[in-house]
């Protein structure tokens, strides 16, 4: 048995590496003071100062500056666990840069066995025989690549006379409606070509799926190209649309293209299913292309790994010219993260990752289907590991479809607003289930037919995120748990919008992008309706309204913020959970919004008075004090002889002031208050506004709940214990209260302030005394107590 010694080098890159990356994953980050390294003034930066810094101290500051100034607490993982098999793909990288200083001969020989190896793995591995790969950082570079290459193959003079052979003929790509967005510009971009030279195919819209390339169309397409002149190049077919991951009928194209001579090049995320057991046909297909682009990075959970395009052409020269091979070592060197990556895990580790996968998503596609509600987009594809599913809301009167599908005697408008609460409901569901199932990896996209659904693609993330049974089991349970709260809501729109809609000085906004009951404005006395601007007094308005509403303490969440169309506020009533009582709801937020901005107008106007008694205290007080100074006489304001006079002769001067009556909003003298030592009588204040109506509840009943009483879910005993409940509550609220509602004992004098109110009164004190008759007591605001 031969023994093997390692590199010392190597060994000491594969510590160094291993080191680094406890360092990058450790929690803890120490500071620039902490590790005594402050920054020096002068022309040279801190950390180039000196004799350099060690390891440690640069990997700190890499961390440092990779996590920024993030607390702590921070819920997410501050850097993704990729695991001994990513550790293995970022060994490649610095594997590339020390193997890149080896003399040329070694570095040709190694570099192409790397190469011829990789590829090769990747040809047996994903059954595409006798084919070329091309490693490339960008998942687009290789398809740019293919696309120059058939240029060169299609134009004989195109390396001579460049893009003037273009000019008679010009060349055509096609693409799906369903393929990625911005991959024709790309293309375009990429090759120098104009954007008529791109044909875009539209999807079935009779027959099939809506996401598969209608061919009978683009074989219409291609004759009446070919009509016109042109030349067409080049045809993407997808293996797994970007969007829901369905399959064009890669068969009947690749035959429509060796009639009419177009290159054709497939991709998609269900091309990883060709490394299984078992493939659909339609996905077999594609190993009879001309090329494909494969993505093993995501697939295998493997960082910083190329993607690959693997091709096939009997003409090296071309291939050369079009960029797909190269004679530089450091090109070829791009396969290095992936061969080691391979060797690492084996065929069989490639296998059960996809394969995995591939079971996650049939075991949420099988569960899907036992849940109302839940439309799946990719129900006729089972091998898809992509599933993509949506919330939707059966119409009344008709069979459970999407909202989607116009149903007949149903106005486009009706159809559309559907549409819109839909898309809110799914927005809401696909935020809720990605914050209690993180590992699921999930994607809420907007669809052009479908509107917004939610993806799960565990082929892309499951690997990295490590998905396993128990989070699909997990994602399923939350998906049935929020059923409930969406149809409640969705029941509760329409008459939350009847209800705010009859209601005077309420306004219904319809914000089709938000997910709850409704939202409503408050319409002030100044509010100028035609105005779209900021207003101030609503705004003030409506936050006081929140807080009331948020002090109920009821299931409902209230928010507030501007208007999409304008720049005033409004109410963002939430999700409803249970079955809400909306005449109440919207008969206190009417209310409570009336008796906020009429407390807010008498808070004004006092402020007005009482500045304007103040004034014209000063005016009299002043006036009272010449009068005295002319009543006692010029000699009795002398220091010495005043005193003297006031000895022989005292002035019997009466205590005078002013008091100001809040209610009357006037002056009055304080000489009864002194004399009689009681304050005067004044005029009984005005009806203060009502305030939210009194509804009897159970103990423990939230507001906004609709009463039990008549409810046809409760048993016998229940019905007639909670009814007697319901009596003894009226009956105590209806029976005749105390006046004033004060204790036993003796009771004060109506029209004397309190102790502490009699401590703090000086010169303005309320002139107003409570009659003594049964006229009602009314009891001041909140505001003004």
């Amino acid at each position: 048995m031969t023994s093997w010694i390692a590199d010392p080098t190597l060994a000491e890159m594969g510590k160094n590496l291993k080191e680094a990356m406890k360092m990058l994953e450790h929690s803890q980050r120490r500071t620039e003071e902490e590790n005594g390294k402050k920054l020096v003034s002068g022309d040279i930066p801190g950390p180039l100062q000196g004799s350099g810094q060690d390891m440690v101290s640069i990997l700190q500051l890499v961390q440092n500056l990779m996590h920024g100034e993030e607390e702590e607490e921070s819920q997410s993982p501050r850097i993704q666990n990729i695991g001994e098999q990513g550790h293995i793909a970022l060994l490649g990288h610095s594997l590339g840069a020390y193997i890149s200083t080896l003399d040329k001969e070694k570095l040709r020989k190694l570099t192409t066995r790397i190469l011829s190896d990789t590829t090769l793995w990747l040809c047996r591995i994903f059954r595409y025989e006798n084919g070329c790969a091309y490693f490339h950082e960008e998942e687009r570079e290789g398809l740019a690549k293919i696309c120059r290459l058939a240029l060169h193959s299609c134009y004989e003079d195109f390396v001579v006379d460049g893009f003037n052979v273009l000019y008679n003929k010009k060349p055509v790509i096609y693409l799906s409606a369903a393929a990625r967005p911005g991959l024709g510009q790309y293309l375009c971009n990429q090759l120098g070509l104009p954007f008529p030279c791109l044909c875009r195919v539209p999807c079935n819209t009779m027959f099939g799926s809506q996401h598969q390339m209608d061919v009978a169309f683009l074989e219409k397409l291609i004759k009446e190209d070919l009509e016109r002149g042109k030349l067409p190049l080049l045809l993407v077919a997808n293996a797994g649309t970007a969007a829901v991951g369905h399959t064009d009928k890669i068969g009947r194209l690749k035959e429509l293209c060796e009639q009419y001579g177009i290159w054709l090049h497939v991709e998609g995320v269900n091309l990883a299913t060709l490394a299984l057991g078992y493939v659909s046909s339609s996905v077999l297909a594609a190993t009879k292309c001309d090329s494909m682009t494969l993505t093993p990075g995501p697939w295998l959970g493997l960082p910083a790994v190329p993607a690959v395009t693997l091709y096939k052409h009997d003409d090296p020269a071309l291939t050369l010219v079009a960029g797909l091979t190269s004679n530089k070592p450091a090109d070829k060197l791009r396969a290095l993260p992936l061969w080691l990556s391979l060797q690492y895990l084996g065929l069989d580790g490639i296998v059960e990752r996809i394969k995995h996968a591939c079971q996650l998503s049939q075991r949420l596609q099988e569960s899907l289907k036992k849940v109302n509600h839940i439309k799946i987009l990719v129900e006729d594809e089972l091998s898809s590991p992509v599933v993509v599913f949506r919330f939707f809301q059966e119409l009344p009167g008709s069979d459970p479809v999407p909202t989607t599908v116009p149903v007949p005697n149903m106005a486009p408008s009706t159809v559309g607003r559907e549409r819109h609460s839909c898309d809110a409901l799914n927005r809401w569901l696909g935020e809720q289930l990605k914050q209690l199932v993180p590992a699921s990896g999930l994607t809420v996209m907007d669809l052009e037919v479908e509107g917004v659904c939610i993806r799960f693609s565990p082929l892309t993330t499951a690997a990295v995120l490590g998905t396993r049974g128990e989070d699909v089991d997990q994602l399923v349970a939350c998906i049935q748990s929020k059923l409930p709260v969406l149809t409640c809501t969705l029941q509760l729109r329409e008459e939350f919008k009847q209800e705010v809609t009859g209601t005077a000085g309420l306004l219904y906004v319809d914000d089709p992008n938000w997910p709850g009951i409704g939202v409503v404005r408050y319409e002030h006395a100044n509010d100028d309706k035609s105005s779209l601007k900021l207003d101030p007094e609503g705004e003030k308005i409506h936050a006081g309204l929140l807080k009331k509403l948020n002090e109920l303490e009821s299931d409902l969440t209230f928010k507030m913020g501007p208007e999409y169309k304008s720049m005033k506020s409004c109410i963002y009533v939430g999700m409803a959970s249970d079955d809400v009582d909306i005449s109440e709801l919207v008969e206190t937020i009417a209310v409570t919004a009336r008796e906020i901005e009429e407390n807010s107008r008498l808070l004004e106007n006092m402020t007005e008075v009482v500045r304007k008694g103040i004034q014209e205290a000063q005016v009299q007080l002043q006036k009272a004090n010449e009068e005295r100074l002319l009543e006692e006489g010029v000699l009795r304001q002398i220091p010495v002889v005043g005193s003297v006079l006031n000895w022989f002769s005292p002035v019997q001067a009466s205590q005078k002031g002013r008091t100001f009556n809040l209610t009357a909003g006037s002056l009055e003298s304080t000489e009864h208050t002194y004399v009689y030592k009681a304050q005067g009588a004044g005029v009984t204040p005005p009806q203060t506004p009502s305030g939210t109506r009194a509804k009897q509840r159970l103990p423990g009943q939230k507001p906004f709940k609709r009463s039990l009483r008549g409810s046809d879910a409760l048993s016998e005993t229940s019905s007639v214990s909670h009814v007697e409940d319901l009596e003894k509550l009226e009956h105590l609220s209806g029976a005749p209260e105390p006046d004033g509602l004060e204790p036993s004992g003796p009771e004060p004098h109506p029209g004397a302030p309190p102790p502490q109110e009699a401590e703090r009164t000086g010169a303005f004190q309320n002139g107003a005394q409570r009659p003594e008759d049964d006229r009602p007591q009314v009891e001041e605001p909140e505001s003004l107590r």
